[in-house]
């Protein structure tokens, strides 16, 4: 297994808990990560360190939508920042060649910048060499 895609450090802007599990994410950021409806991503707070697996269910495309629902919305709150992560499995030639997608976003979940280094932060100095954007 290899990352395929994520968003990276999306801002929380619901939480339902009494909502049937998943995540929902404005379908815009969906399209940009490769995520598909029900795709299996692991979620990552990082303003309390809280970790889940769920699925994915597509919001309003524009919306910047990244609301939590079910139970481990009670993980999280609105205005923490989360990294949204898929993976994938690559045939042994895939695997040489495959680089992930990584949305960098904006305090508002609107991408700022689409390129294949997980490692860099948006707005440091590696972000600038990390690739030009899409």
């Amino acid at each position: 297994m290899l990352l395929k895609s994520k968003i990276h450090r999306a801002t929380v802007t619901g939480c339902d808990v009494d909502y049937v599990g998943s995540i929902t994410i404005d379908a815009d950021l969906m399209a940009a990560a490769d995520l598909l409806p029900h795709e299996q991503v692991h979620v990552w707070d990082v303003d309390n360190a809280a970790r889940f697996v769920t699925y994915v269910i597509a919001g309003p495309a524009g919306s910047g939508t990244v609301q939590v629902n079910g139970a481990a919305a009670s993980l999280v709150e609105i205005g923490h920042r989360v990294i949204v992560a898929s993976f994938g499995s690559f045939s042994s030639d895939e695997v040489w060649a495959h680089e992930p997608v990584v949305v960098h976003v904006d305090a508002a979940n609107t991408i700022a910048r689409v390129d294949s280094d997980p490692g860099a932060l948006l707005g440091s100095p590696l972000a600038s060499q990390a690739g030009d954007p899409r």
